[in-house]
C-alpha cells in the first residue's frame, strides 16, 4: 500500500474561513454519531494527553473530557491520534466520541470551548463514519520540533521553544538525517519506560530548514515511539554543532542501542502539527503549525 502524506510547509495555506467544513453546523447530530475533533492546546501547564487519574495532575484527556460531559450532562470518553508527553504541545490533535445526546457541531465546540481552559482549544468537531478511529484510522502522524538557534535563549518564547546557543549547520544536519528515513528498528531513539510492543517504524519524510532565527525539523512517520522525536532532535543537534559526525546516525541506528545516542531534547519545542488519514473521512484540512511561527490557526 502507498501511502500518501501531505507535506508541511511554512508558506502558503488557504484560510480556514473559506472552508465550509470549518462553519459551525448547528443541526443536532443523530445520538451516537461518531465525532472527530481537532484540538490545539500547550502543554506547559500539562503531564501530557493521556488521563491519569490515580495521580493529582492535569492531564489535556482530562480537562477536555469534563467540558465535554459538561456540554453532554453527562460522561464523554474521547480517544486520540497520539498521546503527547509533559509539556509538548498539540497544534492539531485528532479526538473521537460518541455524541450520547445528540448535540450539533457548533454546540460541542462552542459549548466546550466555554469550559476549557485558555490554554485548550477545539478548532472543530465533524461527524463522521461509526469505522473512524483517531488512533487507529491514522496513516501518519506529524510533528515539528522548532529550535531558536540565538546567543540569547528568546524571552516570549520560554516554554514554545527549545534553545540551542552553538551554531547549527542546517546542511550537515539534513545529509545526516537522511539515514532515518524509512522503515527501521529504532530502538537507539526508543524511552527506556517505552511500552511498544515493537520497535520497528517506518519514517516517511525528515526535513531539517533555517527559518529565520529558528531551525526546524519537520517529521512524518506511521507511529512513533516513546520520545522518538526528542532523541532523533537531541542527535540531529548533536551533528548540527559539530560535536558528532554526518554518519554517526547511521552507526547509531545500527547500534540499537539508546545508552550511545545524545542527550534526549526538551519538550518545550514539539508539536503534534498533524494527523493525516484517508480522505474518505472527509475531515478539514490543517494548516502548518505552531502558529506562531506560520502566521496560521
Amino acid at each position: 500500500m502507498v501511502i500518501c502524506v501531505s507535506r508541511l510547509r511554512l508558506e502558503s495555506y488557504s484560510s480556514t474561513l473559506s472552508d465550509p467544513r470549518y462553519r459551525f453546523d448547528p443541526t443536532p447530530l443523530a445520538i451516537g454519531t461518531r465525532v472527530a475533533l481537532r484540538i490545539e492546546y500547550l502543554g506547559t501547564s500539562y503531564c501530557g494527553w493521556q488521563a491519569q487519574p490515580h495521580l493529582p495532575v492535569a492531564t489535556v484527556q482530562e480537562c477536555l473530557e469534563q467540558a465535554l460531559g459538561k456540554v453532554a450532562d453527562q460522561p464523554v470518553t474521547t480517544h486520540c491520534a497520539g498521546r503527547t508527553d509533559t509539556g509538548v504541545h498539540g497544534f492539531a490533535q485528532i479526538a473521537h466520541f460518541d455524541d450520547p445526546v445528540g448535540r450539533s457541531g457548533k454546540a460541542w465546540v462552542m459549548g466546550a470551548n466555554g469550559q476549557l481552559p485558555p490554554d485548550i482549544r477545539i478548532h472543530w468537531a465533524h461527524p463522521v463514519d461509526q469505522s473512524f478511529h483517531a488512533r487507529h484510522s491514522a496513516l501518519a502522524r506529524r510533528y515539528r520540533y522548532v529550535v531558536a538557534n540565538t546567543t540569547v535563549r528568546p524571552a516570549h518564547l520560554a516554554s514554545l521553544v527549545t534553545w540551542q546557543r552553538r551554531p547549527l549547520a542546517v546542511e550537515t544536519m539534513s545529509a545526516a538525517a537522511e539515514a532515518l528515513v524509512g522503515s527501521h528498528d529504532f530502538s537507539a531513539f526508543r524511552a527506556a519506560q517505552c511500552q511498544a510492543n515493537s520497535p520497528i517504524r517506518e519514517v516517511y519524510s525528515l526535513e531539517v530548514r533555517r527559518w529565520n532565527d529558528f531551525v526546524v525539523l519537520d517529521i512524518a512517520a506511521n507511529a512513533f515511539l516513546h520520545h522518538m522525536v526528542r532523541n532523533m532532535a537531541g542527535a540531529l543537534m548533536s551533528v548540527g554543532t559539530g560535536s558528532r559526525p554526518v554518519d554517526w546516525l547511521h552507526e547509531l541506528l545500527a547500534s540499537r542501542d539508546r545508552t550511545l545516542g545524545a542527550d534526549t531534547a526538551s519538550s518545550e519545542g514539539l508539536y503534534l502539527v498533524g494527523v493525516d488519514y484517508p480522505a474518505d473521512y472527509g475531515l478539514p484540512s490543517t494548516p502548518a503549525g505552531p502558529s506562531w511561527l506560520t502566521g496560521y490557526v
